[in-house]
C-alpha cells in the first residue's frame, strides 16, 4: 500500500484541532485508530466513502467525518474518496444513479435537461426525484460493498505476496537453495 505517499500528505492529527470544521469533533479527533492505515479501518472507510459519494446533497465532507468518528475509521482516506464525486464527474454519477433507480423501479427514464436554477429544482426535478433517489440509494450500497470488497482482496493479496517474497527460499552462489533465517526480536 502507498504508506509513505499517505504519510507525507496527511496532516498530524493535532495541528488539525484548531481548524473551525474540526472543533465539532472535539477531543475524539486525535484518536490514533482515525490516522493509522490499519486494513480494517482503511478499507471500511473506502466503502463507506464510495457510498457517502452518492447523496445528492453536498455535505459529504462533513458526513464523511461524522462517519469516520463514530465507526473509528481512517479519516483521510473516507475524505479523499468523496473527492471521486467533484465538479467533472458529478454529471455521469448521478446520472448513472438515476438510470439505475429507473431500471430498479421500472419507470422509463425521461429526457430532461439540468439547469442549476432554483426552477428548475422546483419544477424540472419533480418527475425525476423518486428513481433519482433509488438510484443514489442503490448506488451507494452497491458501489460501497464493492469498494469495501476489492480494496480488502487487494490488501490481503498485498500482505501475502509480501510474505511470501520474504519467506522464498534463496538461490545461492553455488545454485543450491538456502532459505534465511530471521532472527526474532526482542520485546523489549
Amino acid at each position: 500500500m502507498p504508506r509513505q505517499l499517505l504519510k507525507k500528505i496527511v496532516p498530524a492529527p493535532h495541528s488539525l484541532q484548531d481548524r473551525w470544521f474540526v472543533r465539532l469533533f472535539g477531543q475524539r479527533i486525535g484518536d490514533p485508530h482515525l490516522w493509522t492505515l490499519r486494513r480494517r479501518g482503511v478499507t471500511y472507510a473506502f466503502g463507506a466513502g464510495l457510498a457517502i459519494c452518492f447523496i445528492p446533497l453536498p455535505v459529504h465532507l462533513l458526513s464523511a467525518c461524522t462517519i469516520a468518528v463514530i465507526w473509528r475509521l481512517n479519516i483521510p482516506v473516507i475524505c479523499g474518496t468523496t473527492f471521486l464525486v467533484n465538479p467533472f464527474t458529478f454529471m455521469p454519477v448521478y446520472y448513472f444513479a438515476y438510470r439505475l433507480g429507473s431500471a430498479l423501479l421500472r419507470i422509463p427514464p425521461g429526457h430532461f435537461k439540468f439547469h442549476p436554477t432554483w426552477e428548475w429544482f422546483r419544477h424540472g426535478l419533480v418527475p425525476v426525484w423518486q428513481p433519482f433517489v433509488v438510484g443514489c440509494l442503490a448506488s451507494a450500497v452497491l458501489f460501497g460493498v464493492l469498494g469495501w470488497v476489492s480494496l480488502e482482496l487487494l490488501w490481503r493479496w498485498h500482505v501475502r505476496s509480501r510474505y511470501r517474497a520474504r519467506h522464498a527460499p534463496h538461490v545461492g552462489h553455488d545454485g543450491r537453495h538456502c532459505r534465511s533465517v530471521s532472527i526474532p526480536r526482542s520485546s523489549s
